[in-house]
């Protein structure tokens, strides 16, 4: 039996927040959306509104944000929303001054 945790064995973000996390006893498929549609904007809404009242969600979306790209709501956010994140602070650190 294994005993120790796969993500903090390839040197990621441990995950022990998820034992407190709102989406915990939900259909995790809620957090898998596919699509783009009403049915798929729905949905993401919905998923939103768990993390929405989540005592985890910063630890959730940090967690996300830290491992690249991830599939789903983390968060309260989609991989898109995620990926803009990415994106601006990559931007802004070519920006900053050395020493900044």
């Amino acid at each position: 039996m294994r005993t120790s945790d796969p993500v903090r064995e390839e040197g990621r973000m441990p995950m022990e927040w998820r034992r407190d996390a709102a989406c915990r006893n939900q259909d995790p498929e809620l957090f898998f959306p596919i699509g783009t549609g009403d049915a798929s904007g729905l949905q993401v809404k919905a998923a939103k509104a768990v993390c929405h009242r989540c005592p985890v969600i910063a630890s959730c979306l940090a967690w996300a944000t830290a491992n690249g790209p991830v599939a789903g709501i983390w968060g309260g956010t989609t991989e898109g929303e995620r990926a803009s994140v990415r994106r601006r602070r990559l931007g802004l650190a070519a920006t900053a001054p050395a020493g900044a």
